[in-house]
């Protein structure tokens, strides 16, 4: 896959509990390398960098940021773009910030009977695809998003996660 695709990520790990995951930043590596590549986005020298955190980091995230006052798995922060066209001596453009929650994902990778890296891999590209613009505000985003995932993660060899949920509606 061509470097030009492929934003410089920085994995942050703030809580202890991720030592459990020992491969978790080759994880997400990857399927940053397979979203920017598959999404055909303009992320090539680009910055991104994914926090990993815990389920009492995220929910202060969550609170603070979205109003919610309680975990979730994934969050994103898409940076604010500039709007001039970029010089010579600017910085690497960021695209912002993802951080990821252990605890709840792994209750959710149970509960799914899916593998952790599989699990993690999906809230990586999402909380990516989040940074270069996609979103699920609506139905017709959503499906947009979702398959775009699906595309991503069947490139990792992993199932489609939404393929339970659809059996079930």
């Amino acid at each position: 896959m061509p470097d030009s695709f492929i934003p410089i990520t920085e994995v942050l790990v703030t809580a202890d509990c991720w030592r459990e995951a020992a491969d978790a930043e080759a994880v997400i590596l990857r399927a940053i390398a397979a979203a920017a590549e598959t999404a055909d986005a303009d992320t090539g020298g680009a910055e991104l960098a994914v926090m990993l955190t815990d389920d009492a980091g995220i929910r202060t995230l969550n609170k603070n940021w979205r109003g919610i006052d309680k975990p979730t798995n994934v969050l994103s922060f898409p940076a604010l773009q500039p709007t001039a066209p970029p010089g010579d001596d600017d910085p690497p453009r960021m695209l912002g910030d993802i951080a990821i929650a252990y605890e709840t994902l792994c209750r959710e990778a149970d509960e799914e009977q899916k593998p952790f890296d599989h699990h993690l891999s999906h809230l990586t590209v999402h909380g990516f695809l989040h940074l270069i613009g996609y979103d699920h505000e609506t139905d017709d985003e959503a499906e947009a998003m979702e398959a775009l995932e699906r595309e991503i993660l069947a490139q990792l060899g992993i199932p489609d996660p939404y393929g339970m949920r659809e059996r079930i509606n």
